[in-house]
């Protein structure tokens, strides 16, 4: 059995905003209200170790990405064919690496 919905939520927006808010409902077949929940249960919040947790993703990723372009650089310039290799074997760290960042959810575990 569904939960009744009893507790009314207030937010101040400009008339424009609730026009909007109403027409996105009704091209979407649903109250305001329904849309508004949908919405919320779609958005994800961020603490404050969370944003740091993003910010040093993002500056691993960007490590990795530097020492990508050199690999390329080098590869271009100096690559044969013993080389190609050592150049493989730094791309599969590279991707291993990209893969782990890509799993990693800023909680010192692994995201879902």
């Amino acid at each position: 059995m569904a939960e009744c919905r009893t507790v009314m939520v207030a937010a101040r927006v400009t008339p424009a905003e609730r026009a909007a808010w109403q027409e996105k409902a009704a091209a979407a077949g649903v109250s305001p209200s329904e849309l508004l929940r949908r919405a919320m249960a779609r958005t994800r919040t961020w603490t404050a170790p969370a944003r740091s947790a993003e910010r040093e993703r993002t500056r691993q990723i960007a490590r990795i990405g530097n020492n990508l372009n050199q690999l390329a650089r080098w590869a271009n310039t100096y690559a044969s064919a013993t080389e190609a290799i050592s150049v493989i074997a730094h791309l599969v760290s590279f991707e291993r690496s990209l893969l782990a960042l890509a799993r990693f959810d800023g909680d010192g575990g692994d995201a879902p």
